[in-house]
Formats: C-alpha cells, structure tokens, sequence
C-alpha cells in the first residue's frame, strides 16, 4: 500500500515513524521548509515502546502524482482547506482519504470538495508531543489508528487497510463497526478534556485536586454526553465509565493540545471544537455556562494573540 501522510508533526510523524519502521511505503507532504528540516535531521521518536530514528521520504506538492492508495491528513482543523488544496493532485480515483483531524465539521468539508467515496472517517487516541529539538515524543501507553466507512460496516478497503497496517510497533490499527459513533464520543472525550484544561490552564490531575474541579469535570462530560445523544450518538456506558474514571484520577498527569498550544503561544482549534459543539448545543435547548466560559476562554486567547501581532 502506498500511502502519504500530509504533515509530520506530533501526530503525523508518530504515525509515519511507526509504520516506516515496520518497512511501509511513507511520504510525508510538507510545506519545502519543513521538507528540508526532516531530510537534514530524520524522523526521532520517544516511546515506552521503543525508540525509533530514521529518514523518511518527503514531497511537496508541486511534484504531486495521482497514484497514492491511502492519504491521511494530520493536519490542525483550522488548516483543512489549505491541506485539501496540497492533496489534490495525488487523488486518483481509488484513493482513500483518511482524516485524523479534532472535531466533526471537517467531514462536511472533505464530502463536499473530494466526494463522499473517496473519504473515511477516522480519529486516534495516541498522545504525543513534538519537543523544541524535533524529537516527537510519546506521552503514555495510547497507539489506537481507529477508522471505518462514514455509513457504517467494515468494507472490504477499511479491512485491506487494517491488515496492510497492522504490525506496526507502538501503532494499533481498528477498523470501526460505527466510525461516526467513534468520532462522536472523540468530540466527548476531547472538548471535555481540552475545555477544562485550557479553561484551568492545569492538567487533569491538578485540576481533579483543586476545590470543585471533579465536579466541574463531571459537569463537562455530561453536558458534552447529551449533545452527543441529541445528535444520534449516544455514548457507550463503558465510554462514560472510562471517561469519568479518567477525569476524576487526582494523579492525572493528561493535558491536551489545545492547552499546550495555548502555553506556547499558537493558534488554537477552540473554534472547531468547543465552538462547533456550543453550537450544537444551543441548537438543542442547551445553554451551559461552563461550556460557554471555556469556549470564551480560547476565544478572548486568540484575541489577545492578534493583539500582540503573533
């Protein structure tokens, strides 16, 4: 299978590193900047399941062939258009798109400029970071590549692409039975998360530790559970075990990345994803507070960042 992954970032490059490791065919698209930054230095992983550092394979868009099996785009959700447009002209008419984006509106986005065929849905729990020296590093034990069919069942090509992945170290591919019901109870799992982490500016554990920060918690995925109900995706009651476990553990060291993009000064994906789902929310009746002031949060961030000419 060939595939190319758009963007080496913390995500991307984890990925693409596992699976170059495990003799895969990998390029990575990339702006020409970062194209020479990897060829000088390679890909370096961290991870408690082992290390990995090698070259990798690298193009730019202008050299861009129709003949790619697999495109997974790693990119951050405000950038979507700009990764659509590089994509492009490596679509041919039997390539498979594989976003592994934050959020749920770049679906609509995808279906509309690539067609709804050529498109899987897709989310990851792997939790990594990119350090100041290149090196991507891997923060726990999470390696899960889930993806399936936007209409359910697992076909014939979301198999083909489980069985081509799988072997990878540290990397677990899963072909979904329900991808969209994957991808809702993500958006769950991550606008609680990212809304209190951001809002606190702690991890979980700091924030669990602090007077009422459980229950602000519980509050949040609760909130964030029922939009998910409205919206036809009911999360599991093992998902709400897991997460309520998750976001009551004092010695939590988690954050997400909207905070660490928030603590090094970057753009932020508050809008595509506590922005989206306040929207919902409200589309259905609900006005909560707690999900407002952390949607203001990130938004009175961005502001102060374009005042300050970042």
């Amino acid at each position: 299978m060939k595939l190319m992954i758009l963007g080496a970032g913390a995500i991307g490059g984890y990925i693409g590193g596992r699976l170059i490791e495990a003799g895969h065919d990998v390029t990575f698209l990339l702006r020409e900047a970062t194209r020479e930054r990897l060829t000088r230095e390679g890909l370096r992983l961290e991870s408690t399941y082992g290390d990995f550092a090698g070259p990798a394979q690298t193009i730019t868009r202008d050299d861009l062939t129709p003949d790619y099996d697999l495109i997974m785009l790693t990119c951050k959700a405000y950038d979507l258009d700009d990764a659509i447009d590089a994509i492009v002209p490596g679509v041919g008419p039997d390539t498979i798109v594989l976003p592994i984006l934050n959020g749920l509106g770049h679906m609509q986005v995808l279906n509309e400029r690539l067609g709804a065929d050529h498109v899987l849905a897709g989310t990851v729990k792997i939790s990594v970071a990119r350090m100041e020296d290149g090196t991507i590093r891997h923060m726990n034990d999470w390696r899960w590549l889930n993806f399936g069919e936007q209409v359910g069942g697992i076909s014939d090509r979301v198999a083909a692409i489980r069985d081509s992945l799988d072997g990878a170290t540290g990397l677990e591919p899963v072909a979904l039975e329900n991808a969209m019901q994957e991808m809702w109870e993500k958006m769950v799992h991550l606008a609680t998360a990212a809304g209190m982490t951001s809002l606190m500016r702690a991890n979980v554990g700091q924030i669990v530790r602090s007077d009422e920060g459980a229950n602000l918690f519980r509050h949040f995925l609760e909130t964030t559970a029922e939009v998910a109900k409205l919206s036809g995706y009911t999360p599991s009651n093992a998902f709400m075990e897991n997460y309520r476990a998750l976001f009551s553990d004092p010695n939590s060291k988690y954050v997400t990345s909207m905070l660490r993009d928030i603590e090094a000064g970057n753009r932020s994906e508050g809008e595509h994803i506590l922005g989206v789902l306040l929207q919902t929310a409200r589309g259905f009746g609900i006005d909560d507070p707690l999900l407002a002031a952390a949607y203001a949060g990130v938004r009175a961030y961005e502001a102060r960042r374009a005042d300050s000419g970042l």
